[in-house]
């Protein structure tokens, strides 16, 4: 029985009217397609990941198999460039799925540039000489101290600055941080964010208010 995948993509369903929630979003994924041979030949390369069991994403996507087909990258600049994001943008509970739009990103930069393109092969490539081959077999903090070595590099800006929006500016990172902006909440405004009680101490006042329209 073959695997079925969901794309990596974010397209958002019609509204009716009615409440909307931020699930409504993965859940209206396109169609599960299978993969096929001459799916994994349309492209340069796939990235393919499965969600977490514990990931709030697996009650809430149809399927728990998720896969990106890449047109700029290969595979192996897919994984490489999805740990580096990892590292840059640490959030341990994070499900894989959600970095992989930065590669989706990062891949579309590719295939419209060839500088962009070269531009991360070589850092990908670099990373690798480091590991002698794979570099996605380092240790972590291995990882960490490489992607760190690169920190003002144009490899290092280029994903970080597509990471910065990439990763939190879609359905899936609200889902996960609780941010419910495209519920029409205003996002964090009136969900009790703006109170410091968590602080052993917090001034009185130090909150501030929350802001009205009039």
């Amino acid at each position: 029985m073959r695997d079925t995948i969901i794309p990596i993509v974010a397209q958002r369903r019609a509204h009716d009217g009615g409440p909307h929630h931020d699930h409504d979003e993965i859940a209206a994924a396109p169609p599960k397609i299978a993969l096929t041979r001459r799916e994994f030949l349309r492209g340069t390369g796939v990235l393919v990941g499965t969600i977490a069991a514990t990931s709030i994403f697996a009650s809430l996507a149809p399927s728990r198999v998720w896969a990106l087909e890449m047109q700029g990258l290969s595979t192996h600049q897919g994984e490489v460039l999805l740990q580096v994001t990892r590292q840059i943008y640490p959030h341990a509970t994070l499900d894989d799925a959600v970095y992989a739009l930065v590669v989706k990103d990062l891949d579309a930069k590719a295939k419209a540039d060839p500088a962009v393109r070269q531009q991360l092969a070589d850092g990908v490539a670099q990373l690798d000489a480091k590991a002698g081959a794979d570099w996605t077999k380092r240790t972590a903090g291995d990882k960490a101290q490489d992607v760190a070595a690169l920190a003002g590099t144009p490899f290092f800006n280029t994903v970080r600055s597509t990471a910065v929006v990439s990763l939190y500016s879609n359905p899936m990172a609200y889902e996960h941080f609780g941010y419910g902006a495209s519920r029409g909440d205003g996002g964090y405004l009136h969900q009790g964010f703006n109170s410091l009680s968590w602080l052993p101490d917090p001034p009185a006042g130090a909150s501030g208010p929350i802001p009205t329209d009039s």
